[in-house]
């Protein structure tokens, strides 16, 4: 083409196109008629000359030039011009006009598919070639398979390698490890593996690739094994090598081969680079070699932000949040980029209570800078409030956030929330979340079901989940049947658990315990039994739920079998398992068995130590209960209300009474006597020392007195000879909405007694039956007997035990024996007698009283016939024993 066909083109473009656009064509007219179209177009690439329209205008440039039906070549120029601005739909047209494309052609259309993230493109494309019959070669099956990985096909991938293989195309690295990273990506990993090993690899992308593929499936030691195959086999790893092993050491905290890497890396001359050295100072960072990470970043000769960050994430995770915030200081002082991520580690520094003045500084920071308006920030300040235990300021974070489309944000704050039990904010929130047109996902379900305690707002929020399709990710299962077990309904709980298609350790353990906690027992040791079966191995809180459960049952032999598995299989630290065994054994009343493993503990916690004593305490061993909780105080283990109340229990039934006050002074300096256990117990111990004022004082002590508070309180009047206190202390509790349950009743009835109320006495005893529906048992009839008793109505005492509903027994008998020697009735004490005898044959009691009464009134005839008999049936009365008489001794 001559210079006049030059300006003849020239012409006829100056007329279509922008000024900004004759400009280049006329660069293009000055080329000269042997300029290549790619080397022009590498000029059009160049950044300086980077405009949108230059492929259109390449193109219309060609299209008067050259002729592209006859010229391939120059076609694909055109094809490579768009692929090269992503503009992969004029590709697609100009494939699809080209009258003769080739093999380049294609590869060039899959590889820039595969650029511009159309991966289904790069697929179709490669179907269209491989039905067309154009040859393919190693770039062609590298790239489709990086297509197939992108879109996790292993179906069309495994097509594809059936192709290399027919092809001969297998040795190929590049074509394999395409195939390797497919695998990886679709976490077939073993499969990856067999590809890798079919044959011999002289290719350091193939070990990259299989590398990186057992670091992404977590197959650490094997990543390990093949770093040591490929060092061994003198082929030199490169920058991409040494990070991917080094992630591998750092999840494994294999600090030793990590320096055996960092040598590696040293000989191969990659120190240097910056990934590299990066991988090193995180390896050392997070195996908690704080001075040699320090030391390899200041000497690292380029380092940016991801180093800088690594050396903070260090810091946090080992401990020290304020050598992690002056290394944000540091960065800052040096002007190292700071991006989100180094943002979100140091507000974790500062989510700490000790950090408050910190965390208040660098959210001025934050806010003065722009971060604040992130929402993956705004975030994490969110959460380092709520750490420090400011959950007001998180509050206001929230409520300051403009985006809030982002839900992060939403089920951060409900999680905040529900960590500081405000339910119904938390609730709120959720609701809130639907006015904003979103739809809470499973962490914002997960949250907000952990305070539910309400039944309908549970069953709501159930029901959403399967509107959308939420109840298929285990955490929001687990934590439905949670809620429902916390709020009382276990059968819907179960309903929700054997729905889980992928249950969990935390999904069993949860139900196991649900339904230990709520006198299920019995079926809970039918779950666990399932889990062999469904191939789960129970972890430590699944052991310590099944051992709860045969602690219930008092089913000692299971439990020495499932302690005979943990100590087997070493299951975790078994620092909760084995208070929980300890409960086992003194549960079911082998303290021997308790003792002994208990002794063996290296670690003896709060739970185990609270156990022993309990069991100590149950079973009246005054001295083991005091050496062993004297112990826990010594060892500066905290003691629950529970175990301080077992304590004072044992005080009470051998009425040392002074070890007891020092026990209050303990309760009192720890602020547990508040509290409704501990406080009960104190009434009940100062009772038992006939201190009634002090019992007043316990009593008036405890915050919120729950029923056992008010009874405790009802009883110790009764039995102190207050009866008209006793019932006015149970008005004062129907008073304050609390029930009474048959405990309550047996005090109640016991106070009338001791005051001689024989009407009050009926009145509560129909009160009940028919105000409470609480049917009386035998403590109850023996305590109207001993009213009866006690005001002389002897006659009515037999009668009310003849209509008794149920068969009176030698309780009931022994109380109106007992009222027959107060009042000297031999005839009737003699039938109340009889009555024991038939009921306890052996029991010397009914034979001391009846004698008793006898010689009440002279008859010592009668009284020689019961003596007689007691040795006819070698019934033998114990000797009289003195504590007084034994001290002096």
């Amino acid at each position: 083409m001559n210079s006049i066909s030059y300006h003849i083109s020239y012409h006829q473009l100056d007329n279509k196109f922008s000024v900004f656009g004759r400009k280049l064509i006329s660069s293009i007219a000055f080329l000269g008629r042997d300029h290549h179209p790619i080397q022009f177009l590498n000029e059009c690439t160049k950044p300086t000359n980077n405009i949108h329209s230059k492929p259109d205008i390449f193109h219309a440039h060609l299209i008067k030039t050259q002729n592209l039906d006859s010229n391939t070549h120059v076609a694909n120029s055109v094809l490579y011009s768009y692929c090269q601005h992503s503009r992969m739909d004029n590709a697609a047209k100009v494939l699809d006009e080209m009258l003769n494309p080739n093999s380049v052609s294609w590869n060039l259309m899959i590889s820039s598919s595969n650029k511009a993230l159309r991966y289904q493109d790069s697929w179709r494309v490669f179907c269209r070639m491989h039905m067309l019959g154009f040859e393919m070669n190693m770039y062609t099956y590298g790239s489709v398979l990086s297509a197939c990985g992108a879109l996790t096909s292993t179906l069309c991938g495994e097509q594809v390698y059936g192709l290399v293989m027919k092809n001969g195309f297998f040795s190929d690295g590049y074509v394999r490890c395409g195939m390797i990273e497919l695998y990886s990506r679709s976490c077939r990993f073993s499969d990856g593996l067999r590809v890798f090993y079919d044959y011999l690899c002289d290719n350091v992308v193939c070990w990259n690739a299989i590398i990186s593929g057992a670091v992404k499936n977590r197959e650490y030691w094997v990543a390990l094994d093949i770093f040591s195959r490929m060092w061994g086999g003198f082929w030199k790893p490169n920058e991409f090598t040494i990070p991917s092993v080094l992630n591998a050491c750092v999840s494994l905290l294999e600090l030793r081969f990590g320096k055996m890497v960092h040598g590696a890396a040293i000989k191969c001359g990659l120190e240097t680079d910056v990934f590299v050295g990066t991988s090193i100072v995180d390896l050392y960072a997070k195996c908690g070699v704080m001075d040699e990470a320090f030391r390899e970043l200041r000497q690292m000769p380029v380092s940016n932000v991801v180093s800088w960050t690594a050396m903070l994430n260090g810091f946090v995770q080992n401990g020290d949040p304020l050598s992690a915030v002056r290394i944000f200081g540091e960065m800052r002082n040096k002007g190292v980029e700071i991006n989100n991520y180094t943002v979100t580690s140091v507000l974790t520094a500062c989510a700490n209570p000790t950090m408050a003045k910190e965390a208040i500084q660098i959210h001025s920071w934050i806010f003065k800078t722009g971060f604040y308006q992130d929402p993956v920030v705004q975030t994490s300040v969110i959460n380092m409030y709520s750490k420090i235990g400011e959950v007001a300021l998180s509050e206001l974070v929230f409520a300051e956030a403009e985006n809030l489309q982002h839900l992060s944000l939403w089920s951060n704050m409900i999680s905040v929330l529900a960590q500081n039990s405000d339910s119904d904010k938390a609730i709120h929130l959720f609701q809130r979340i639907f006015q904003e047109d979103l739809k809470p996902d499973k962490f914002c379900c997960s949250s907000v079901l952990g305070v539910v305690d309400c039944l309908d707002v549970g069953r709501q929020i159930h029901s959403y989940t399967i509107k959308s399709g939420l109840i298929s990710n285990v955490n929001v299962s687990s934590s439905l049947f949670t809620m429902y077990s916390k709020c009382g309904s276990i059968e819907e709980s179960y309903v929700i658990f054997e729905l889980i298609k992928d249950k969990d350790n935390v999904s069993w353990a949860s139900m196991i315990a649900g339904l230990v906690e709520h006198s299920f027992p019995d079926r809970a040791v039918e779950l666990f039994r399932e889990m062999p079966v469904e191939e789960i191995i129970p972890d430590e809180m699944t052991l310590t739920g099944i051992l709860n459960a045969f602690s219930s049952l008092q089913a000692l032999k299971s439990g020495k079998e499932i302690h005979g598995f943990i100590l087997r299989h070493g299951v975790g630290e078994l620092r909760i398992a084995n208070g929980a065994i300890v409960n086992m054994y003194t549960k079911c009343g082998d303290l021997v068995s308790a003792r002994s493993f208990f002794d063996r503990i290296p670690f003896k916690d709060k739970f185990s130590c609270s156990s022993m004593v309990t069991g100590y305490a149950q079973r009246g061993y005054v001295e083991d209960t005091l050496q062993l909780f004297k112990q826990m105080l010594m060892d500066d283990l905290d003691s629950s209300s529970f175990t301080i109340s077992s304590v004072l229990g044992v005080l009470a039934l051998s009425n040392r009474s002074r070890i007891g006050i020092q026990v209050h002074a303990h309760c009192i300096k720890m602020g547990s006597q508040s509290e409704a256990p501990t406080g009960s117990s104190l009434v009940m111990m100062y009772s038992k020392c006939g201190s009634i004022d002090d019992c007043c004082k316990a009593f008036e002590v405890i915050l919120a007195p729950d029923l056992v508070s008010w009874t405790a309180m009802i009883v110790s009047y009764a039995q102190n000879g207050k009866g008209g206190d006793a019932l006015q202390v149970y008005e004062l509790m129907r008073n304050s909405g609390i029930k009474p349950d048959s405990v309550t009743f047996v005090g109640v009835l016991s106070a009338c007694s001791h005051a001689g109320l024989v009407e009050e006495g009926y009145f509560f005893l129909t009160s009940m039956m028919k105000d409470y529906g609480i049917e009386p048992g035998y403590h109850h009839y023996a305590c109207m007997v001993d009213l009866l008793g006690r005001s002389g109505r002897l006659t009515e005492a037999e009668r009310f035990i003849n209509e008794m509903p149920i068969k009176p027994d030698a309780l009931v008998w022994g109380t109106l024996l007992a009222a027959c020697k107060l009042h000297d009735d031999v005839e009737l004490g003699k039938v109340a007698a009889k009555k024991i005898m038939e009921l306890e044959p052996s029991e010397v009691g009914a034979y001391i009283s009846l004698s008793n009464i006898w010689a009440s009134v002279g008859q010592w005839d009668e009284v020689l016939k019961i003596r007689g008999s007691m040795r006819g049936t070698r019934i033998a009365k114990e000797p009289g024993w003195s504590s007084l008489c034994n001290t002096l001794r």
